[in-house]
């Protein structure tokens, strides 16, 4: 495991704080922050994605539960994240280990030229030895505009940065075909090959964890979509333990590890397919799904049936077959009043039913990414 590699860990809101009180879990913290210094004196690149602002908000605050609406939640991620900061920073200073806190919205994602900017950013701070703490910027995101959960996060600042790694910590050991908490008969996954697998084998990954945290195993599997989708290689494991991170980097199978998918999207790709929030679907006939996924054709007007949503020119789009079935996400080059207009057209008759040149494809195969 001599040469460098690009780390993410994400550590949970269930593994940062104590179940009963929703205190800091500071014997935990301490030993990610070692784990995670060693692994950058190692000659890795590491970035933390870190939950619990709202937690130790609201443990700052006196709450005893989570607040439900946006706005008090927003208002306690604001006085916790200061808090939560203070102490990432107390422990890896004494291990002279410089840091720096990356707050990020969906919107730094969506533009293309703030995705690039970010992509800069973080480049930096790791050429310079930094280890960047990723939280989501509950302070100011807007509901349309969340990640939803660090889980999410993570998988997003994976592909952004190229990593060869994303680690979910958690607070169970593996991912299990049933919730182990209740179900005795419940099996270990060591590994997953194909996210479909888990169909298969029919896993019940039950629904949110912990009453502080947000995740659950719902959200890691989708992350790990995500992530293995970009070529990252995903674990799921303890979060009590983060020493494992350091085994499972030396070979040990522990916890569950999905493997990444082939020829990963080159950066542009991968910002279409996970930066991107649809802001609508076409439905496709059968004749242009085939040229879409077999041939690697552009989308023409002529094959599409039916639009739903208002967009505009340049959004993202779901692209679907006839049976509403996502086969490729992309980004259009009409707006929906237009395509309205000319779906079911010939290119060559957009000027007439328009009035004015228009672009010879609804959406480029450059700006198209197949879904899998």
């Amino acid at each position: 495991m001599s040469q460098s590699q690009t780390i993410v860990v994400k550590i949970g809101t269930s593994s940062l704080t104590q179940p009963d009180t929703g205190y800091l879990a500071l014997a935990t913290i301490a030993q990610v922050v070692d784990t995670l210094s060693r692994l950058q004196r190692q000659g890795h690149q590491v970035v933390l994605v870190s939950s619990g602002a709202v937690g130790v908000g609201c443990m700052r605050l006196g709450l005893t539960e989570r607040p439900r609406s946006i706005s008090m939640k927003q208002a306690v991620a604001a006085v916790g994240q200061g808090r939560l900061m203070r102490v990432y920073d107390d422990l890896f200073t004494a291990l002279q280990q410089p840091i720096a806190q990356v707050l990020l919205t969906r919107s730094d994602l969506v533009q293309r030229s703030r995705y690039v900017n970010a992509y800069r950013t973080f480049r930096q701070l790791l050429k310079l030895g930094v280890i960047p703490i990723v939280n989501e910027n509950d302070t100011l995101a807007v509901e349309e505009l969340k990640f939803g959960d660090n889980d999410t996060l993570s998988a997003m600042v994976a592909s952004l940065v190229e990593a060869d790694w994303l680690f979910l910590l958690t607070d169970v050991d593996r991912l299990y075909s049933a919730d182990p908490r209740y179900d005795p008969n419940a099996q270990p996954i060591d590994l997953v090959n194909q996210i479909e697998e888990l169909d298969a084998l029919n896993v019940n990954v039950g629904a949110q964890g912990t009453s502080w945290g947000t995740g659950g195993m719902v959200t890691k599997i989708s992350a790990a979509r995500i992530a293995t989708k970009a070529g990252v290689r995903t674990v799921i494991t303890e979060g009590g333990s983060p020493q494992n991170i350091e085994k499972i980097l030396q070979g040990e199978s522990i916890g569950t590890r999905f493997e990444p998918q082939p020829l990963p999207f080159n950066a542009r790709k991968r910002w279409i397919a996970h930066g991107l929030v649809p802001a609508g679907k076409l439905y496709l006939d059968k004749g242009a799904v085939n040229a879409i996924q077999q041939s690697g054709k552009s989308l023409l007007a002529a094959g599409i049936t039916e639009i739903e949503g208002e967009f505009q020119s340049h959004d993202a789009v779901q692209i679907c077959d006839p049976l509403g079935q996502e086969v490729a996400r992309g980004i259009v080059n009409y707006s929906s009043t237009e395509l309205q207009k000319i779906r079911g057209h010939q290119s060559d008759e957009i000027p007439q039913i328009l009035g004015y040149e228009g672009a010879e494809t609804v959406v480029h195969r450059d700006n198209l990414v197949l879904s899998s």
